[in-house]
């Protein structure tokens, strides 16, 4: 009896022990789990956390070169200006690739120094000294398209400089804009107009001879003008010769020798590059040719209209002027797909009625954007084919003795 009590008593203890040590693991096990959950939870938010921080750190690396690109992107040229192109560029090789696309201001973009157009190498400046007595200073309007620079404005230069090779032919912008783009993102340093005046002053230059590149005698050509007038007595002899149209007239209807010489060598130039034997032959083959100037508020916007009676005068009818500021309003896209529709083309190759093939012709004319001239041609739906010819008139051989013959009638 004893005995059977005594394993009654035995086996109570195991069952109550067992109970007891289970009611015990249970909860261990529960509570490492829920640590654990919270462990990595705590991980997830403080990833999250580290790449919120990252995000903001790009984006404040990214603002800072862009307010860096929109200081130097202005007219003016200061005694900060060399530090501040050195400082942007700078700052922009030091982000990384994933920031560059994140730049963004008032002006700036990745595109300002990470857009490739070309080699600035073979490009020259003209900004030498060492000029001697006489000197033909080239004056631009600028392209910070490298290509279009060496290509459009240096074949014009290249072409003074073998007509006149007793003349020191160097180089001026009117856009410190570009120029100050040119000198950050390539270190190609060129002058601006009173830099380049400075610069005849300070070589002794005696006779000066000015040739500008412009268009026209519109609003660039007057601030010309202007900054030249200050240095009239600063040479002994100091002469401006025509822009490429010559002078203006005095209604839509007038047209000069000049006028017809363009008009001759830019269609012929793109009716080449085409593949046409002749304009009749595209005109055969249903294609109209768009030529697309700047456009401009100033009273010499006439000088498009002339253009295009001269195209007319000619008898070219199927070539046709527009511009991107859409002045004078016939010139407007809109209006220029309208006549060339209405005319019955159904292929259209659009070339730039600019000097060079810079930032207009490579986006405003042949862009990917809505808005270039490309796009609204096609969104029109009245075209089989739209082309683009991303061409300056620098470039040809009719238009580089135009010039030559402007300069000459100065010089002579």
């Amino acid at each position: 009896m004893k005995k059977k009590v005594a394993v009654l008593c035995m086996a109570t203890l195991m069952g109550t022990f067992c109970v007891t040590g289970c009611g015990n693991n249970e909860p261990n096990v529960h509570s490492d789990t829920a640590e654990t959950t919270e462990v990595t939870e705590d991980n997830e938010k403080t990833v999250e956390s580290s790449e919120e921080v990252n995000e903001d750190d790009d984006k404040k690396a990214a603002d800072e070169v862009a307010a860096l690109i929109d200081a130097i992107y202005v007219q003016e040229r200061t005694d900060e200006t060399d530090k501040q192109c050195l400082d942007a560029k700078t700052a922009w090789d030091a982000l990384t690739d994933a920031q560059k696309e994140l730049v963004e201001g008032e002006e700036a973009d990745p595109d300002y120094f990470g857009r490739d157009t070309g080699d600035a190498s073979k490009d020259d400046p003209r900004n030498q000294d060492e000029i001697g007595d006489n000197e033909i200073l080239v004056v631009s309007f600028g392209t910070s398209f490298n290509d279009s620079r060496a290509t459009d404005i240096k074949g014009i230069e290249d072409a003074l400089q073998e007509a006149y090779p007793d003349w020191s032919v160097r180089r001026a912008f009117t856009a410190q804009i570009i120029i100050n783009h040119v000198q950050a993102r390539d270190d190609e340093k060129i002058d601006n107009v009173a830099q380049a005046l400075d610069r005849a002053v300070d070589n002794g230059v005696k006779n000066l001879v000015i040739q500008p590149t412009h268009l026209m005698h519109g609003a660039e050509y007057d601030e010309l003008m202007e900054a030249v007038d200050s240095y009239s007595d600063k040479f002994e002899t100091l002469k401006v010769a025509e822009p490429l149209l010559g002078e203006v007239g005095s209604d839509a209807e007038s047209i000069n020798e000049d006028k017809k010489t363009v008009a001759e060598a830019i269609t012929s130039e793109s009716v080449s590059v085409a593949g046409y034997d002749s304009l009749d032959a595209a005109k055969e083959d249903g294609v109209a040719f768009v030529f697309m100037g700047h456009g401009t508020s100033h009273t010499a916007k006439v000088s498009y209209s002339q253009m295009q009676a001269q195209m007319k005068e000619l008898g070219y009818e199927n070539v046709f002027i527009g511009t991107v500021e859409g002045e004078p309003e016939e010139t407007a896209c809109e209006a220029v797909i309208n006549a060339v529709a209405e005319a019955g083309y159904k292929k259209v190759i659009l070339r730039p009625l600019m000097v060079v093939a810079g930032d207009h012709a490579n986006n405003d004319m042949a862009g990917e954007d809505d808005d270039s001239w490309v796009s609204m041609f096609n969104a029109s739906d009245k075209f089989d084919s739209i082309d683009s010819q991303i061409e300056g008139l620098g470039r040809i051989e009719a238009i580089q003795k135009l010039y030559v013959e402007h300069t000459k009638a100065v010089v002579e």
